[in-house]
């Protein structure tokens, strides 16, 4: 990065990213090395593989930081393409991957990422330079803002396919709260958010095994040994944690009792381990990356950098509703919906991702900064 941009890194996204990071890679390895030990013979295999999912995760947050957003806007058309090419490759047979019932997984000789982690960034960047292009359209017309709508319906139909729930879930409110933010009218924005609900709802109810989950949720203890295991043996471990935790390494839970304990349930593990100070942690940390996030959308727009603003803000809400989604199921709050918490949960693709938008996160930083000082340059020449 260059001098001038080092100086503007933004110390709150930065330092939060890094401490989950280190946590997280701390947590994967806590919670995996029992498992990894008895499948692998390895007990380090996960966290090997985490850390190189870091090392690329970081050389991308490099490089997303050095360029100039303006190549992103540019490339808007690129994203598009990008973002459904993936979801529909990782749906053809034979090249997606299908694992617990689920065909979420592309797998290209020793490549293999979850095609919806990208898949949601490249759609982000594809809606924020849409709403910048189109924003006499959007905030004059309903087909402004029927157009980009479609584009997420088809990508939530790809995603369902899959099947992908939460991510249709996260991608839906994310396109919703970008396109409102860019000026999209109430009445436009209320009619497609009641829409939206509605499909998701109806979805929720119209598979087996989603209302199997819906009913899990609401009494986990119903079927304590069976469709309700997971979700109690992650309470016992949040339970267990007490205010401080059992010790870093000493969770019970891990050892073969709580399913999915280094990925989907890996927060259950950080309140067995760490007690409600280590979870409280977590949460902070994500939300002052949120907080700072939408902060610094609002600060982008306020300066002229339309893109940037609706783009910082999108991040900031994706991270978000990821990490309040991943912690509602493993507290009981939310029903199942196969999320990783980004950085703490095993999870490569999810971590390269997350990291590549933190990058982006602080290349807006720098740019916002840079906008903010022309002025007082100007006034002191």
């Amino acid at each position: 990065m260059p001098a001038a941009a080092a100086a503007r890194v933004d110390p709150v996204v930065f330092g939060a990213g890094l401490c989950l990071a280190a946590l997280g890679a701390v947590m994967v390895g806590s919670a995996s090395i029992a498992l990894a030990d008895r499948d692998t013979g390895e007990p380090l295999y996960f966290l090997i593989r985490h850390l190189g999912a870091l090392g690329v995760g970081a050389a991308c947050a490099l490089v997303a930081a050095c360029v100039p957003t303006d190549l992103w806007h540019r490339l808007s058309a690129l994203w598009l393409i990008a973002g459904f090419g993936l979801l529909v490759l990782v749906l053809v047979p034979g090249v997606g991957q299908t694992v617990n019932g689920s065909t979420r997984w592309l797998e290209i000789g020793p490549l293999r990422m979850q095609a919806s982690e990208p898949a949601r960034l490249c759609l982000a960047l594809y809606l924020a330079s849409y709403a910048v292009r189109h924003h006499a359209e959007l905030t004059a017309s309903f087909r402004g803002f029927f157009r980009p709508m479609l584009v997420v319906g088809g990508a939530c139909a790809l995603l369902l396919a899959e099947p992908d729930y939460g991510a249709a879930v996260v991608l839906t409110a994310t396109s919703l709260g970008m396109l409102f933010i860019a000026g999209a009218r109430l009445r436009d924005f209320t009619l497609a958010a009641a829409a939206a609900a509605a499909a998701l709802g109806v979805l929720a109810i119209s598979s087996a095994y989603r209302v199997e989950r819906l009913t899990t949720f609401l009494d986990p203890w119903g079927d304590p040994f069976a469709s309700g295991f997971q979700l109690t043996n992650s309470l016992i471990a949040i339970g267990r944690g007490d205010w401080l935790g059992v010790g870093l390494g000493e969770s019970v839970q891990k050892l073969f009792y709580l399913p999915e304990a280094h990925t989907d349930f890996a927060f259950a593990v950080v309140a067995e381990e760490l007690g409600f100070a280590g979870s409280t942690l977590v949460i902070v940390l994500f939300a002052a990356i949120v907080y700072r996030a939408i902060t610094l959308g609002q600060r982008a727009l306020a300066a002229g950098l339309q893109f940037q603003g609706l783009l910082s803000t999108g991040i900031g809400a994706m991270l978000g509703l990821e990490a309040c989604i991943n912690i509602g199921v493993n507290t009981g709050l939310l029903p199942t919906k196969g999320l990783t918490l980004p950085l703490i949960s095993y999870g490569r693709s999810s971590t390269v991702v997350t990291l590549a938008a933190l990058g982006i996160l602080l290349r807006i930083h720098s740019e916002v900064r840079a906008a903010e000082e022309r002025p007082r340059r100007r006034s002191r020449a």
